[in-house]
């Protein structure tokens, strides 16, 4: 209720019902059940190992700057847990533990708490930490070390489905690529699996279908028109878990419907320019963290205008 005759008014992203953040954060990590699921099923201790590391150190990460900049520690709204579980999922499962907890830190405690905490965040946090971790590998290359052995499994040992596709090597058939087919990072585990979480997302109220949709069309599209096979590109790489539960964040993702579709067509774009004119590992992370930089002029170019208020020129 609004007192005094003045109307209470909040930034941006705006719920339609009484969902707590809480209950929202842990919808998503229930959506991304079953691919984790797939992950361990694939790689075992391997998978559990780095996503404990990462879960933990996003836990501490979040208190320890919350701490410093004197804001109270909230843990229990559960999305520090859940940036850490993206993180993970979307590292190899014999990625050094030291390149996945400053990944970590960098998504908590620079992309998220130093701007401002929860719904302050202009970059996607998972992929802030990755890509920055891409940017510094140099500067880590001396100090990494490697994973522990927790046995050996041959499926760590395979080529990721995207490095398989760029290398021109014989691809495993569409059925299997979508069900299940280790190699990569985690979340390239099983499309099939990320599609359910994503329908448990929508079901929810969560998620936008436009943001995906418009993504996995352009890229169906644009493989098509530069002569790549456009079911290989749906199901490879990080383009599930991009599509699904990166660019539709709410903080970063434009709130017009027309600038959803915008944002969407955009980051597809961008991604086969980058996979098929430059290395194409990671052009789904950096695609969505440039169009990420672009919301703000995106929702100011699609808003609605008031009534009466007259067009900029």
């Amino acid at each position: 209720m609004a007192k005094k005759g003045k109307l209470p008014v909040s930034s941006a992203p705006f719920l339609k019902e009484e969902v707590f953040i809480g209950t929202a954060m842990r919808d998503v990590i229930i959506g991304l059940i079953p691919i984790s699921l797939v992950s361990i099923y694939f790689y075992r201790g391997y998978a559990i190992m780095l996503m404990a590391i990462c879960m933990v150190t996003a836990a501490l990460t979040e208190v320890v700057f919350r701490k410093i900049l004197g804001k109270e520690v909230r843990l229990k709204d559960c999305s520090a847990i859940l940036t850490g579980l993206f993180v993970a999922l979307l590292y190899q499962p014999t990625v050094s533990p030291i390149t996945a907890i400053f990944a970590t830190i960098l998504a908590v405690g620079v992309a998220k708490e130093l701007v401002g905490g929860l719904g302050m965040n202009r970059f996607n946090p998972a992929l802030f930490g990755r890509v920055s971790m891409i940017l510094l590998a140099p500067l880590f290359a001396g100090i990494a070390i490697g994973s522990p052995n927790l046995g050996t499994i041959d499926a760590i040992t395979k080529a990721s489905p995207l490095a398989l596709l760029g290398g021109g090597m014989e691809m495993p058939n569409y059925l299997q690529m979508f069900v299940a087919f280790p190699g990569g990072a985690l979340s390239e585990s099983s499309p099939l699996a990320l599609l359910i979480g994503g329908v448990y997302l929508y079901k929810k109220g969560h998620i936008n279908w436009r943001v995906p949709a418009s993504i996995f069309g352009t890229v169906f599209i644009m493989a098509f028109l530069l002569g790549q096979d456009p079911i290989y590109h749906l199901l490879s790489g990080g383009l599930m878990i991009g599509a699904i539960f990166m660019a539709t964040d709410w903080v970063t993702a434009p709130i017009t419907t027309s600038g959803k579709l915008i944002f969407g067509v955009s980051i597809g774009f961008l991604v086969m320019i980058i996979r098929v004119f430059l290395p194409p590992t990671e052009g789904v992370a950096f695609s969505i963290l440039i169009m990420n930089a672009f919301v703000p002029v995106i929702d100011k170019a699609t808003r609605h205008l008031a009534f009466l208020e007259p067009k900029q020129i």
